[in-house]
């Protein structure tokens, strides 16, 4: 998913005597999801590797904007930094009177890496093809409906997307988390959803569903058979990344160190093991790249939400 510059190798941090003490790692969103694993997984290695505790902390509502607006105007130290995926490159566009800007107030530290989605079906629908769900829902647009997890998701706009460049009408109905939207679909009452591998692929293994594609720019070696949608769909990609700010004027040195762990960690056999375990692509990053991501990314959403005329209502 991610095209990014390699971390330059870290610098002597000779007067520095960074940390000396606890570190805080925002999550914007509630314990036992997959921003709340990843940054568990990474601060138990940093306390490890760092020689201070970094403490992960739920700051949790408004799309992940309170927790980010934390961080944004936390003292620039390092001591405060926040864990984040694209509902923050989003947030500029669904809420605009932010109490934060964007590319302002956060510095990019570094990418940890990327997880697709995948497109499932009940297996009642008669398609086991993107082409063939493009055509049926052509033909019947009424027929079919999409479980999404709200606006400011990639689930949600996974399906705005396909349904602009498809030039389809499948109706996207929300729901409050991927285990409501999965059993509706299981049910037959959606006939469709853009979820998260690792908790689907399961339900494709025993039948339950039928898989048609996952979303990245790429075939996915959790299911390397499955092909991508834009095989049948060229240009279409979207995959929910996963990346650790710090606030606006943090030393660079400071961002360096974290930078040098992150990817240090990112690399570990057994994290790494974890994160192929989810279905991530791992692609820890430079600042540098970080940055060109995060910018390419508003622009992206922003076009997206502006087609499919995604609000933080709908």
């Amino acid at each position: 998913m991610l095209t990014l510059t390699a971390a330059a190798p870290a610098p002597a941090w000779a007067q520095s005597n960074y940390p000396n003490r606890a570190i805080k790692l925002i999550v914007t969103y509630p314990p036992g999801g997959g921003n709340d694993l990843i940054a568990r997984l990474f601060a138990q290695k940093m306390t490890e590797s760092m020689g201070q505790s970094v403490i992960v902390e739920n700051r949790v509502g408004a799309g992940g904007t309170i927790g980010t607006s934390f961080v944004a105007k936390s003292n620039p130290d390092g001591y405060t930094i926040v864990l984040v995926s694209p509902p923050f490159v989003m947030a500029p566009t669904l809420y605009p009177n932010l109490p934060y800007d964007t590319l302002k107030d956060l510095t990019p530290v570094s990418v940890i890496g990327s997880v697709p989605n995948m497109l499932v079906v009940n297996p009642s629908l008669p398609v086991k093809s993107v082409k063939e769900l493009i055509a049926f829902a052509h033909a019947k647009p009424s027929a079919v409906s999409a479980a999404t997890l709200g606006s400011a998701t990639t689930q949600h706009l996974a399906a705005a997307l396909f349904n602009s460049m498809s030039k389809s009408d499948i109706l996207l109905v929300p729901y409050k988390g991927s285990a409501p939207g999965i059993n509706d679909l299981l049910a037959g009452h959606v006939q469709m959803m853009f979820n998260a591998m690792p908790s689907t692929l399961p339900y494709v293994k025993a039948g339950q569903l039928r898989a048609l594609g996952v979303t990245g720019d790429k075939r996915s070696s959790m299911a390397p058979d499955l092909p991508t949608i834009a095989e049948s769909l060229p240009g279409y990609q979207i995959a929910t990344w996963y990346g650790i700010l710090a606030p606006a004027g943090t030393p660079p040195a400071v961002v360096a160190r974290l930078n040098a762990e992150i990817v240090k960690i990112s690399q570990m056999p057994d994290i790494r093991q974890k994160l192929l375990d989810m279905g991530m692509d791992i692609e820890a990053s430079s600042p540098a790249a970080f940055s060109a991501l995060i910018k390419s990314e508003m622009a992206k959403w922003a076009e997206v939400m502006r087609v499919a005329h995604v609000t933080a209502d709908n």
